[in-house]
């Protein structure tokens, strides 16, 4: 890496070699454009065929859409820094990034706790699930969905930038991330900042209470269920989501509760990559390769274009 110079930051990446720096930034070129192929193919899937347009593909569809600007937020940043061999990066653009991260980590979290309610309406309440769950409902449940990610992305990153930093701004890290970005602040300034994740963790924590009520009711109610066929398919539509949820929330949780040390080690940098790429990049595959309703409709459309005749699932 160049040396830094300006009033922006530095961002240190994963190794100061730049053959070193060039293999990660393959290896993550390849995740993202991975993320791209199957969070896209889910987002056109869901939209093309009619079969799939139940609550529970249009949020999927939803998820996959914010699972494209989740990784788009730090991968495309790191692999440019990577080829230029410079991890410069501008106030205003590491202001964007740590916003942008936070609007999709939090709106992520408040997606799959949608999700997991209109799991728990679906099987738990079946008779009423089409008044529940109407089109209104959706709509309101991905706006409020955007809305308090966007509320949390402002707050956390008024907050951070709005201390005065001393020394070197050098991140070690691959993007502009708010935990490293607060330690060179020069006093006691980042409270506020302390205020906000506060807040968010509480609601975050509520957020993992509702989805573990829902699941508790879940499957007391798949375990009642008299036929073996019907067991099977509530678990196959459940326990993807809770894949995601526990991948997503775990490395997340340990990543900003553990203790920090001044020089990261290799266990920071994994378990950053573990809740900033890997659930964007898997989601699609979880999702997708358990869900035979997902998997017709693929061929359907493949086989409408002409572009495959046959796919075995």
């Amino acid at each position: 890496m160049d040396n830094f110079t300006g009033s922006g930051f530095l961002l240190l990446g994963f190794s100061a070699k730049p053959e070193q720096e060039l293999c990660y930034a393959s290896l993550f070129l390849i995740l993202y454009l991975l993320a791209l192929a199957g969070n896209m193919l889910i987002i056109t899937t869901t939209s093309l065929d009619d079969s799939l347009q139940s609550p529970m593909y249009f949020f999927l569809k939803h998820l996959s859409f914010l699972d494209l600007c989740y990784i788009s937020v730090t991968v495309p940043r790191f692999i440019y820094n990577s080829l230029m061999h410079s991890g410069n990066i501008s106030l205003w653009e590491c202001m964007m990034q740590c916003f942008g991260l936070v609007t999709c980590s939090s709106a992520e979290m408040a997606m799959l706790t949608v999700m997991s309610y209109d799991r728990y309406v679906a099987i738990c309440l079946p008779l009423h699930y089409d008044i529940i769950m109407d089109v209104r409902t959706c709509v309101r449940g991905v706006a409020g969905v955007w809305i308090s990610g966007t509320i949390s992305g402002v707050m956390h990153t008024a907050a951070t930038f709005s201390i005065h930093f001393c020394g070197p701004r050098i991140i070690h890290q691959f993007f502009c991330d708010s935990p490293q970005i607060l330690r060179l602040s020069c006093s006691s300034e980042f409270m506020s900042e302390v205020d906000v994740t506060l807040f968010t963790t509480f609601l975050s924590f509520l957020c993992f209470l509702f989805i573990g009520f829902s699941y508790v009711h879940i499957f007391s109610s798949v375990l009642r269920m008299p036929s073996a066929e019907g067991r099977a398919k509530a678990f196959s539509t459940c326990l993807p989501h809770l894949i995601v949820f526990m991948l997503f929330v775990s490395t997340a949780v340990f990543e900003y509760l553990k203790p920090h040390s001044e020089s990261p080690t290799a266990l920071d940098l994994f378990l950053t990559v573990m809740y900033t790429v890997v659930p964007p990049t898997f989601n699609p595959m979880i999702y997708s390769l358990r869900n035979k309703a997902i998997m017709l409709a693929l061929r359907k459309i493949l086989q409408r274009n002409n572009a495959l005749p046959f796919i075995h699932y």
